[in-house]
């Protein structure tokens, strides 16, 4: 047994996950020991520590624990596919800690005076925001983006759009699900209050919109589709769709 078990301390020292955390995983049900002893021990074997794995790879993308438990519970729940799917989200995070990185380094050696705020400048895909600005001109959504981001730092409107993409691109992780399945469209709910809260008021009009436009915009569905995996961004146009209807 000790060869394939191991008790929830020796997890925790192995994880870096406190077993205080590892309780409240058993508790909710996201990660429920292999075993429980006589003597009340939990005990996990390499398939529960496999599982852990995805937990903290999912947390480490900002995803609720009530959403990783729904998708690691499901059955269709491919962990390879999951897996790249978690290298694309992590691969552009660390792109733009790279490009921060270099800034602070070339400030370290040429002093704090050095002026240079490419490395705060906005992605490639935060710049379909500006796309959607000008399609739209002076309508009351683009009005209410100007009072919102009036004063926002570069560095606050680069980290918004980051986190725009991340919402997207969690959405290829659902993908196995059907776009009407209830976990998908609270996930499509969670991005029209993240618009709304940031940019405008994302009414079901202007999302359903939005949701045309991820996958008629070559440029913006090669993006998400590099996030989160092939086939994200057709799949968020149709949970869109299914969610505005």
């Amino acid at each position: 047994m000790a060869n394939h078990y191991r008790t929830v301390q020796e997890v925790s020292s192995l994880s870096g996950v406190s077993v205080r955390t590892l309780h409240h995983y058993h508790k909710i049900g996201l990660l429920l020991p292999t075993e429980m002893t006589a003597a009340g021990y939990r005990l996990y074997d390499n398939a529960a520590l496999q599982r852990l794995q995805n937990i903290l790879l999912f947390r480490e993308l900002q995803f609720p624990l009530r959403e990783i438990k729904s998708i690691l519970d499901n059955p269709d729940f491919d962990t390879k596919e999951a897996l790249a799917q978690q290298i694309h989200l992590l691969e552009l995070q660390r792109s733009h800690i790279e490009e921060l990185i270099a800034f602070a380094r070339t400030v370290q050696k040429e002093g704090v005076n050095h002026m240079d705020f490419t490395a705060f400048g906005k992605t490639e895909f935060s710049q379909y925001a500006q796309e959607v600005r000008e399609r739209w001109g002076s309508t009351s959504a683009y009005q209410e983006y100007q009072q919102k981001t009036q004063h926002s730092t570069p560095q606050e409107q680069e980290k918004t759009g980051q986190q725009l993409l991340f919402l997207l691109a969690s959405l290829g992780t659902l993908r196995h699900l059907s776009p009407t399945e209830h976990t998908v469209q609270e996930k499509v709910a969670e991005l029209q209050g993240f618009i709304t809260e940031h940019y405008y008021t994302c009414t079901n009009e202007i999302l359903g919109s939005l949701g045309q436009m991820y996958l008629a915009d070559r440029r913006m569905r090669d993006n998400i589709d590099r996030a989160g995996g092939d086939g994200t961004a057709e799949f968020a146009s149709r949970a869109i769709a299914a969610y505005v209807k």
